[in-house]
């Protein structure tokens, strides 16, 4: 399906879209209220599958790379509006802690795993290993979810998750040589 998209098949996005859009939209709502701010980011999620779905290695089922794009596209969105809330705040000469302009916890945690430390680790680590990880730690989804959303049996998500996070703490570990001290922490 992902080919024809690829070679510019429009009905080829469409049935693509029609198979994943519904289970796109309840998880992306799970993790954003706001109906509009989803209803773009699921618009912008299959633009992008139209620009790149050649760049997609065909290797497990679309839907967790569609994942994928979908929830980096709504930390994107959600990034902006904070944004565009804290310069609204600004403007207004409102306190920039004002509840309704600071990020949630969960937007900082997420903009933590895509652009920090553990974003760039997990960019060293085999992409199949860091699906896994992004479906089962970031998600929270079951091992049987997980299974689904990438199409591997779900003995293979369990081993993955093992290698995934010994090769994460090797990459983190690579990238701060100085050890806990480096990042702030204690021993």
């Amino acid at each position: 399906m992902l080919r024809a998209v690829a070679r510019g098949d429009t009905e080829a996005l469409a049935v693509l879209y029609d198979r994943h859009a519904g289970w796109l939209h309840a998880r992306l709502t799970r993790r954003c209220p706001d109906g509009e701010t989803v209803r773009e980011v699921l618009q912008d999620t299959f633009v992008t599958v139209w620009r790149s779905a050649g760049g997609h290695r065909g290797r497990g089922e679309a839907g967790g790379w569609l994942w994928v794009i979908a929830a980096r596209r709504l930390v994107d969105a959600q990034r902006a509006g904070a944004r565009a809330d804290r310069a609204a705040a600004h403007a207004a000469a409102v306190p920039s802690e004002s509840p309704g302009t600071a990020p949630s916890a969960e937007e900082r945690v997420l903009a933590g795993l895509e652009y920090g430390e553990v974003g760039a680790a997990l960019d060293r680590i085999s992409p199949e290993l860091a699906e896994v990880l992004r479906a089962t730690v970031v998600d929270g989804l079951t091992t049987r979810e997980t299974a689904r959303l990438l199409g591997i049996p779900e003995g293979t998500v369990k081993t993955r998750a093992l290698r995934a996070r010994r090769e994460l703490r090797a990459a983190l570990a690579a990238g701060n040589p100085g050890g806990p001290h480096a990042l702030g922490g204690t021993a």
